[in-house]
């Protein structure tokens, strides 16, 4: 980033007489400033978040709230070529230590053992149910028919690779009871997969950034995407908007942006922990963030008519920050090809001495690490089983160089790929990277 900047200079005192140059001066300064204040504003928000809710909840893994009912509740566990995983996905949600909930596993079109596993665990426990689709329909589709098949209000969705807490149901069911005008909640993702470098950076990753963001927003009272992995839903809500839809490459950021454009609210529950598997390898790692974000992208292109209603005015701060997030992102990349020209020719040889970083840099750098440190001592208390989440600051140094610029250009081609694809084509179930998974259960 500070090379990045200094960059930009350089390009100004090569060109300054153009009378475009304050245009170019204007864009190097939001290029620097644009994720320096968006750091604060998450910092900001997160810790509002926890001083007003948080902290005066789970002061251990074990607590749950007592609810004044408890409703039926259906798991739905949409899975395709699971084999490997759908056991113990399965045997996790047995104990969940809520009184009245039955699990839905829809198997879509898996040409593994899927669903035999599920076949041969239904059979032996009354509470699992299994539903076939022929053909890999995608995820969107198998919600959507778990969904019809039970007559409960309340849904728990998570990913056939997933272990819920077993306390998850019992916080999120917490919030519906609560709040009538309640869609949805959205769970707290909590990464098993941490045999690497990039597995190690993405528990940092996901207090950071995810957590925080999510933080952050609920104060404001909007969010931009439940956790696909673990979110909760009210069925009516569902219905109100037309379920889940097929033909977006992220479900999960649709159907939010679907429900509060309708009127209803969406809660982060942090208690609500979920173990999920992440990709470990740089190639998995693209191909699972370029999804998301042209997930993003077609979420935008979808909804922006909707969202510029006056009606819809409490979404405009979501909106314009994913505008702005692509917008910084393309004048990155330029960013980039001028730093590389400015090397090639020599043009900024007074702007770079030696390896000594700047006061953009360091101060980018402080930033980081502060926002690092405030989000993993929020997170620490859901860490508490696996030996602390502190362990995991050290490998922060290295997420502005594997991810930052990992997830610049998949928002470059993220949103290339929602602008060239189809309207109505299906989205359906992909290979993705798992992990390298040590099996022991110490995080569990």
């Amino acid at each position: 980033m500070d090379l990045l900047f200094r960059g930009w200079q350089a390009f100004l005192q090569a060109f300054g007489e153009f009378p475009w140059s304050g245009l170019a001066n204007a864009i190097s300064h939001f290029i620097f400033y644009y994720p320096l204040i968006m750091s604060y504003v998450w910092m900001i928000g997160a810790v509002i978040y926890y001083l007003l809710w948080e902290r005066w909840t789970g002061d251990t893994e074990d607590d749950m709230p007592i609810l004044s009912e408890y409703p039926p509740v259906t798991i739905l566990v949409p899975c395709h070529n699971e084999g490997e995983n759908i056991r113990e996905t399965m045997e996790f949600l047995l104990r969940q230590k809520y009184a009245n909930f039955e699990v839905i596993a829809i198997d879509d079109g898996s040409v593994d053992n899927t669903l035999d596993i599920l076949l041969a665990m239904s059979a032996r426990h009354e509470q699992i149910r299994v539903v076939r689709l022929d053909a890999n329909q995608g995820k969107a589709m198998a919600l959507r028919t778990g969904a019809l098949l039970t007559k409960n209000e309340f849904l728990v969705c998570i990913d056939g690779d997933a272990l819920l807490g077993p306390e998850a149901i019992t916080w999120m069911m917490r919030h519906f009871l609560e709040t009538p005008g309640l869609g949805a909640v959205t769970g707290n993702p909590r990464i098993r997969t941490r045999s690497t470098l990039l597995g190690k950076i993405q528990v940092g990753e996901f207090s950071a950034i995810v957590g925080l963001i999510k933080r952050a927003q609920q104060v404001y009272g909007r969010i931009f995407t439940v956790s696909g992995v673990i979110a909760g839903f009210r069925k009516s809500a569902l219905h109100s908007v037309g379920y889940w839809s097929n033909d977006m490459v992220t479900e999960d950021i649709d159907i939010s942006w679907k429900l509060q454009l309708n009127g209803w609210d969406i809660h982060f529950e942090p208690n609500a922990l979920c173990w999920v598997l992440m990709p470990e390898s740089l190639k998995g790692l693209w191909k699972q963030r370029l999804r998301w974000s042209q997930g993003g992208a077609e979420v935008l292109l979808r909804h922006t008519a909707k969202v510029l209603h006056w009606c819809s005015r409490r979404m405009w701060p979501i909106w314009v920050e994913c505008v702005v997030s692509i917008v910084w992102s393309y004048l990155m990349v330029v960013g980039l090809a001028i730093w590389g020209a400015s090397q090639l020719f020599d043009l900024h040889r007074h702007y770079i001495s030696g390896l000594v970083p700047h006061w953009t840099g360091m101060l980018l750098s402080v930033t980081c690490l502060a926002q690092f440190g405030v989000s993993l001592a929020i997170d620490s208390r859901y860490e508490r089983k696996t030996g602390g989440i502190g362990r995991y600051y050290y490998w922060m140094i290295w997420y502005p160089l594997v991810y930052w610029i990992n997830n610049v250009l998949t928002t470059v081609f993220g949103l290339l790929k929602a602008i060239a694809k189809k309207r109505g084509q299906r989205a359906v179930w992909v290979t993705s990277d798992r992990g390298v998974l040590k099996r022991d259960r110490t995080h569990h």
